[in-house]
């Protein structure tokens, strides 16, 4: 009989904590070159719409995390059938990106319960945390009824949007979350993201800002906005914000690395070029023809 941890691999990963700093700057770079790249992974709500117990809450911290899935991982062998042993399982194994064997765990939970809005909703962000989009899109899209609308699913939708470069459609489903969770900040990083991938870096920032101003806003969202600040050269800004959640040294890490991506990419002179235009846009019109003159002398 195999052993445990040979039957789940969860158990042996060795994955930086998500709330060390050293992760962060590694985390918050991923996030930048995501983000320079346009094609963001952005923040989803993890425990979706589960009415989490004590018992099935997902601890933080990396060793707290790997004995909670060992644990649920025991459960779910022994009971794979039971609905919350296998969303907690799940949950687990997200939360330490074993994607493909989270995918596989839900899939076998939403065949066997195909009218499930919440087993549905935990597969498809799981299909989605694995990359297989499409799939994701199409699953999220039965995991919800317009008369039980699910903020958390909406927001997951939105964010398979914007990975598939479809912002304006990603906007639409976050402010529809907001409507049923309004300042959720998990759903305003979403949203400030999403401006930033078009290039509006000032509604992204005000959205970020809003969102980081939340009593519940988290260390994600926090970077989210001090990366959205460096990619407007705001990098004494950036830092200030890294560091509410980082050591000095590692907030410096975070900016340096976000600022050598941005000098090595064509997206920095993008945005200098969008400064330049939003600062000739509030230029009084006189103001802007003494300058053409005085230039052409």
């Amino acid at each position: 009989m195999a052993s445990s941890r040979s039957r789940h691999p969860a158990s042996a990963i060795s994955r930086p904590a998500a709330s060390s700093p050293r992760a962060a700057v590694g985390i918050l770079a991923c996030v930048a070159a995501l983000a320079l790249c346009g094609c963001s992974k952005t923040i989803d709500d993890v425990t979706g719409s589960i009415g989490l117990s004590k018992e099935t809450k997902m601890p933080r911290d990396e060793n707290s995390l790997r004995r909670f899935a060992e644990e649920w991982g025991r459960r779910y062998d022994a009971d794979p059938k039971n609905k919350t042993t296998a969303l907690a399982y799940a949950r687990a194994l997200r939360g330490l990106d074993q994607n493909a064997q989270a995918v596989a765990v839900l899939q076998g939970l939403a065949i066997r319960r195909p009218n499930d809005l919440e087993a549905l909703g935990a597969y498809g962000k799981a299909l989605a945390d694995a990359g297989r989009l499409h799939e994701a899109a199409d699953v999220l899209a039965r995991a919800h009824t317009p008369d039980r609308p699910d903020w958390s699913v909406l927001s997951a939708q939105g964010s398979i949007a914007d990975q598939l470069g479809n912002h304006e459609d990603a906007r639409g489903y976050y402010q529809s979350a907001l409507k049923i969770r309004p300042n959720e900040p998990a759903v305003l990083s979403n949203l400030g993201l999403s401006y930033a991938l078009s290039k509006q870096l000032p509604q992204a920032e005000q959205t970020l800002l809003a969102a980081a101003s939340q009593p519940t806003a988290d260390m994600r969202v926090r970077q989210n906005l001090a990366l959205v600040l460096a990619l407007e050269g705001k990098f004494g800004e950036a830092e200030d914000w890294s560091r509410r959640d980082l050591s000095p040294i590692d907030a410096a890490a975070n900016v340096a690395s976000i600022r050598q991506m941005i000098s090595q990419s064509n997206t920095w002179r993008d945005i200098q070029g969008l400064r330049a235009e939003r600062r000739r846009q509030q230029t009084p019109p006189n103001e802007r023809a003494d300058a053409l003159t005085s230039s052409g002398s």
